[in-house]
This record gives C-alpha cells, structure tokens and sequence, in this order.
C-alpha cells in the first residue's frame, strides 16, 4: 500500500539533551544505517566543540549557548525560494519558486550535512561545528549554497508568471 501518509511530525521524538525536535531531525538526517547512537554522538560532540569556541573566544555578535549557534546557523541557511525546471510550449525554463516550511528546513540539512561531508581530513563532529559555526556567522559552504540559490531565482524572476 504505497502513498500512504506517515505522520513524522507526530511520531518523532525531542532528543534526549535539548529536548528539542529540530535537533532530532538533524540527527536523523545525519543518521547512516540506523545508527542513531553514532549520529548523536557526533552532533552532540559537535555541539560540545561549539560551546567550547564560544566560552574561549566569546565573539560579540554570537549566541552564548551551542543551541543557539545551531539554530542562527540554520537561520542563516534556510532558503525561502528555489528554481524548478518547467516546460512550456516546447522550452524549458527556470522559475523561481516559493518553499513551504518543511521543504526549507530539508534543504537547509541537507545543504549542512554535504558542505560537512565535502571536507575530508578531520573528524566529523570538528567539521560539522565548523560549518555550523560559519553559517551562525553567515559564512561557509552551505550559506553559499543559498546565495547561489536565491541569485539564481532573482535571475530568473521574468518567468515567474509560469510558476502555476
């Protein structure tokens, strides 16, 4: 019986330190085989990292707690617009479109989790806190992923009328 509707919102529990059901999507986006216990560990530990930057460094314009960074980071990258190829009469086009929440937020893990994954020689809670550091900041490969988004969007702005 496939097309059924599965109710994740409902189904998917806070994690178990912040109590926050943000957090436990991430980790089950960053998730591989079912190996929950190894994906917790590596954000948390990333967290962990986080909080230790910002007790040594306290930069003025960050949040004070690794929450925080983890949620202006995700501010920072979740698109609002995308471009989706339309045909029409014969060509092809690029339309600009809007996103709803939820398509937001799965572009904005999975633009994280491959600009963390991309970078190869540390371990991946060190590379995950660096990314998510650089998009609280409003810098790093996944904030570029959007910019690059939205460019292209505004580029393409004259054949919105076709987004029906």
């Amino acid at each position: 019986m496939g097309g059924r509707i599965t109710h994740s919102e409902k189904q998917l529990q806070p994690d178990p330190r912040y109590q926050d059901t943000t957090v436990a999507k991430f980790i089950n986006c960053l998730m591989y085989d079912g190996k929950k216990a190894t994906a917790q560990k590596v954000v948390y530990a990333a967290f962990d990292a986080i909080q230790a930057k910002l007790d040594k460094e306290k930069p003025e314009s960050m949040p004070r707690t690794a929450i925080e960074v983890f949620q202006k980071a995700l501010e920072n990258v979740r698109p609002v617009v995308e471009v989706r190829s339309k045909r029409v009469g014969g060509a092809n086009y690029q339309v600009p479109m809007q996103l709803n929440r939820r398509r937001q937020q799965s572009l904005t893990f999975r633009w994280i989790l491959e600009a963390t994954r991309e970078e190869k020689g540390k371990p991946m809670h060190l590379k995950l806190a660096g990314e998510l550091f650089g998009a609280a900041k409003g810098e790093g490969k996944a904030v570029q992923t959007k910019e690059n988004t939205h460019r292209m969007a505004d580029a393409n702005k004259a054949f919105a009328h076709f987004a029906w």
